[in-house]
């Protein structure tokens, strides 16, 4: 039982749960005041060194959703194992948090390898994956500005390969997709608060991925969205140094041989 049982199926929520989401945290650290105490960078530094306004970016990323939502409907529509009276049989809870950790690995390891050729193949990146990095200085709503090549690609097809590998049902999609989306905004938010849990429990965090958004790390710390395992493996991992800065705020600095 979940509690939008009786208000919309769980392919419903499948599909517009996660950009719900996105929008309500993105939102949330949008509406947050300046904290320049916490900031990776300052304000200034967002202002003087990103490419792309807030209104090219807001359009991006609705235009990567659009497509995921219909990639979605698609996938639960030709995975859907419901009987004659559309019910779905759901597994246990252990097996759930199991399908959700095989889904997580399976995510990770086909954006790294995405990610990592999108920057080593030169027309890649300057025609596609260029455009996320406009973005030099990252924020909560720009974690999904990409070009929408990009995103079918790295974020779509990821996530798809993600919920069939794990062999999770619709209503385990809900939960996982939900999840990869919190953790991506949060990655993107610039902002390194006191007790945040994904600073915490991952170590592919807000400041990791700073590192590989500054121009001396764009070809180190690829993995995202939830471990550092294949950068730590395939020998693209940046170690950094979070240093407080006089004027207030931190810097993820890449430490030095």
């Amino acid at each position: 039982m979940v509690f939008w049982e009786g208000y919309a199926s769980d392919e419903t929520m499948g599909t517009f749960a996660p950009i719900v989401v996105y929008w309500f945290y993105a939102g949330f650290y949008q509406m947050l005041p300046p904290l320049d105490d916490y900031r990776l960078h300052t304000r200034k530094e967002e202002y003087e060194k990103n490419l792309v306004p807030l209104s090219v970016v807001v359009k991006g990323v609705l235009l990567q959703q659009l497509v995921q939502a219909t990639v979605a409907q698609a996938l639960f529509l030709l995975t859907s194992t419901a009987d004659a009276s559309g019910v779905t049989t759901q597994p246990s809870i252990p097996v759930q948090i199991v399908q959700i950790i095989v889904a997580m690995f399976v995510m990770d390891t086909w954006q790294y390898f995405v990610h990592r050729y999108m920057h080593q193949n030169k027309f890649l990146y300057r025609h596609v994956h260029s455009q996320h990095h406009r973005l030099v200085v990252p924020y909560a709503i720009g974690a999904l500005y990409n070009h929408p090549l990009e995103g079918l690609l790295l974020d779509t097809l990821g996530g798809a390969i993600s919920f069939l590998v794990s062999g999770m049902t619709a209503r385990t999609a809900v939960i996982f997709f939900c999840f990869a989306v919190i953790k991506t905004v949060d990655d993107h938010c610039g902002l390194w608060l006191p007790g945040n849990i994904f600073h915490l429990f991952f170590q592919n965090n807000t400041a990791y991925h700073d590192i590989h958004h500054q121009l001396p790390g764009t070809k180190f710390n690829y993995s995202q969205p939830f471990f550092s395992i294949w950068d730590r493996l395939l020998g693209t991992h940046m170690p950094y140094n979070l240093v407080k800065r006089p004027e207030g705020g931190f810097e993820a600095r890449l430490k030095k041989d």
